[in-house]
């Protein structure tokens, strides 16, 4: 085919595969990537008249999980395809019908779950040649169906929820961890719902305890809810979730846990209470103790942080003993808390996020700081890869999120030159990260904890 005549394409486009009955389907253009590739879940291989098939599951539509596509297709091959994270996957492959512009031709397609990932199809180079060119200033070049066509073409493949009434209580519906976890439920069945934490209202009787929704409207309908409470709503967002649990709603994790949690002093208290190990901490009310404070974590380099931090922020490395009486006595002087900590030089920037959900590790990650930046989180401009912990480093994850009663929690742990170091208990770690550089459906499993728990009857929703 003739430039002339080659399909101009943008970085993204709509097109629809045939012979796996998905009419419309969002695609990531990447010609840089040489295979293609196409979400799918529940993939299970099997014969037909002696010849290798597959079948499995596709969620066509991004952030839609009730919306599902059962494909079969025969297997033309197995290969080892590196992902994005750099970690290689065994992947079946298949071959089938791509149309775009009026155009069909046949492909191959890998099959992956793509959960995490910005589209459910990835259409790479070999795909395009001598077919198409791509205008990467571009997007969507060919149009986009409206939401109106998508319901037609999808309108018998839509599940009507039929398990749990499952609520995210949670103050941004776009954040990607909130869409994830709702997506995960829909998958599974369940019907989700988010909750925006300044639109709930409390009615206290001690007959009749009531949680309202703006309009009026009462939320007694849900067996679970699992709050997502950002820093600056923690002290209603706690009071909301412990209405709910006193209206016999299971919460994942429990008001009083996610307190504890946030409460960066009290929880290092009770860490070291299990005889896990942290960093040197200091806590004084007075400026008069500064000098005795920067002695008692070994002088400077050390880190100050702000009770109240989260995500990196709140968070300062005070390079000399000079910088650090400076920076101490100005957050003494706007009364605000703080602790000193020792600063562990040989972290090097780089700290391990352990995923803990019900008791056990289920994915753990080396996030490494940005250049010039001594904070390893994500929101910091981190990265993030794939690691293997350590025995010693597992138990003391498990150990963290047991001490503070959090069904999932994120545990911080870097390591020190005589071990493994606690940093910190999050109660409402972040997903993309994780599930980025894992590929784990780590939304799913919170999904799956959910329901196991309200299977062995520890919670009953009250009426």
């Amino acid at each position: 085919m003739k430039s002339a005549e080659k399909i101009v394409i943008g970085s993204e486009e709509w097109c629809s595969l045939p012979q796996l009955n998905i009419p419309a389907i969002n695609i990531r253009v990447d010609s840089g990537a040489k295979t293609s590739a196409l979400h799918a879940v529940n993939i299970m291989p099997f014969k037909k008249n002696g010849e290798s098939w597959v079948s499995f599951e596709v969620h066509p539509l991004q952030n839609d999980g009730r919306t599902t596509v059962y494909c079969e297709a025969p297997v033309i091959d197995k290969r080892r395809i590196k992902s994005s994270s750099g970690l290689g996957e065994l992947r079946y492959v298949i071959r089938t019908t791509i149309n775009i512009a009026e155009s069909s031709w046949d492909i191959e397609v890998t099959l992956t779950n793509r959960i995490s990932m910005g589209y459910r199809m990835l259409l790479g180079r070999q795909a395009m040649a001598g077919i198409m060119l791509v205008d990467p200033e571009a997007s969507c070049l060919l149009g986009i169906p409206s939401q109106e066509v998508l319901s037609s073409y999808y309108s018998t493949q839509r599940k009507k929820p039929s398990g749990l009434n499952i609520g995210v209580l949670a103050s941004n519906p776009e954040l990607y961890s909130n869409r994830r976890i709702i997506e995960a439920g829909e998958e599974r069945g369940h019907n989700m719902e988010f909750i925006n934490i300044k639109d709930c209202y409390i009615k206290l009787d001690g007959k009749n305890p009531e949680m309202h929704y703006r309009g009026g409207r009462l939320l007694n309908q849900f067996d679970a809810i699992i709050p997502r409470i950002r820093p600056s709503m923690t002290f209603y967002g706690c009071a909301l979730t412990r209405h709910f649990e006193a209206i016999g709603v299971y919460a994942q994790n429990s008001a009083s846990a996610i307190a504890s949690s946030r409460d960066k002093l009290y929880s290092l208290q009770l860490l070291i209470n299990s005889g896990l190990p942290i960093p040197t901490t200091g806590f004084a009310n007075s400026p008069l103790d500064t000098n005795d404070l920067i002695k008692m974590v070994g002088g400077a380099p050390l880190i100050v942080k702000l009770l109240e931090g989260t995500q990196g922020k709140g968070v300062v490395l005070a390079e000399t003993k000079k910088a650090a009486e400076s920076l101490i006595n100005a957050f003494k002087s706007l009364r605000a808390n703080i602790l000193v900590q020792e600063f562990i030089k040989e972290a090097n920037g780089k700290d391990i996020r352990c995923f803990v959900i019900n008791g056990k590790v289920v994915a753990s990650i080396m996030r490494t700081a940005a250049p010039g930046e001594f904070r390893a989180n994500i929101h910091m401009g981190g990265s993030a890869q794939l690691v293997k912990i350590t025995p010693e480093e597992r138990k003391i994850a498990i150990l963290a999120a047991k001490t503070m009663n959090l069904k999932v929690a994120g545990v911080d742990i870097i390591r020190g030159e005589n071990g493994p170091l606690l940093l910190e208990v999050n109660s409402s770690p972040g997903l993309e990260g994780i599930e980025g550089a894992t590929s784990k459906d780590i939304a799913g499993m919170m999904i799956e904890s959910i329901e196991k728990d309200l299977n062995k009857g520890t919670r009953r929703r009250k009426g």
